[in-house]
């Protein structure tokens, strides 16, 4: 079979439709389906079939995809082990990331990769673990996170590997009432004005799990993506937030610890099966750990001061 036929087969199963093909690949869709088609007759099987005005993949389609994802990756890594000869690890390493976590990590990682030969491009996309797949059509390792009580992704296509936990707090104004308290539990928090994120993201999921507890449908004033106009919102009085620890930046907020929730947030790193074999992933891959272990490591007493505060 042809590895380059096999790329397209990847990229359907990736994208979709045969014109999202076609426009990552510069090619027609004509050409596409007749790439298919010839892949076709070499596996000697129907890899496609009728779904209503589109097609999909057959359960040998879905099969050799997965074959298919084990050729490309060894085809790369022979080109990256070839680089390791030449020298250190080399080449570029796409990256989508969630904007909050580009902030946190990005610079820590783009320093330990800095005179490396790696270079990082990376992309602030901020979509749920359900997008992973699509988003590795175009990245090779995409940086996501779920509430901590979600289930990973389970996926034979991706491999996941757990970064951090980022607990997730909430936070008040330094006149609000609860100001300079450790902790909170639920019921203390039913008649709040909240401000929070948009419906899909682990902070949602928390806001609706205290709703569970209380018996009270939160009264949620704003919904905003944005943790530093979150941040504002809060410290001009116009209601309580919830927001990831390490995540939070105005000196003067008022961080109390959730309890009776189970209120975290799980940083999760997802490739290609055995993409780490590139040496410039690994390496990539090994600056995310060390910059998640350096954060963790710096907001440990950091929180402690603000809440002896």
């Amino acid at each position: 079979m042809s590895v380059e036929r096999l790329r397209v087969l990847r990229e359907f199963a990736d994208r979709g439709t045969i014109a999202a093909v076609a426009t990552a690949l510069s090619m027609t869709p004509s050409a596409v389906s007749q790439q298919l088609k010839v892949l076709a007759k070499e596996a000697g099987v129907a890899l496609l079939e009728p779904d209503g005005r589109r097609v999909r993949l057959t359960d040998a389609g879905r099969a050799l995809v997965v074959r298919a994802d084990e050729v490309l990756a060894a085809m790369d890594r022979a080109v990256a082990e070839m680089a390791n000869y030449r020298g250190s690890p080399r080449g570029r390493v796409r990256v989508a990331l969630f904007p909050s976590a580009g902030s946190l990590l990005l610079p820590l990682v783009l320093s330990a990769l800095a005179g490396s030969g790696v270079e990082l491009v990376a992309s602030d996309v901020d979509l749920p673990p359900s997008e992973v797949t699509r988003l590795l059509a175009d990245f090779d390792v995409v940086l996501t996170h779920r509430d901590e009580r979600a289930a990973p992704i389970a996926d034979p296509r991706i491999a996941v590997r757990l970064l951090m936990r980022e607990p997730i707090d909430v936070v008040v104004a330094p006149f609000h009432r609860l100001a300079g308290h450790a902790s909170v539990i639920p019921g203390e928090l039913a008649d709040e004005t909240w401000l929070s994120v948009r419906g899909g993201y682990p902070i949602d999921d928390v806001l609706r799990s205290i709703a569970t507890q209380t018996g009270v449908q939160p009264r949620i004033a704003q919904r905003l993506n944005d943790f530093r106009v979150i941040e504002a919102l809060v410290i001009s009085g116009y209601g309580v937030s919830l927001m990831p620890r390490y995540s939070v930046s105005h000196p003067d907020l008022s961080l109390l610890r959730l309890t009776g929730v189970r209120a975290a947030r799980m940083f999760e790193l997802a490739t290609r099966p055995r993409a780490e074999r590139s040496p410039a992933i690994a390496a990539v891959l090994a600056a995310f750990h060390d910059a998640a272990a350096s954060v963790v490591a710096e907001s440990a007493p950091r929180s402690t001061a603000q809440r002896e505060k």
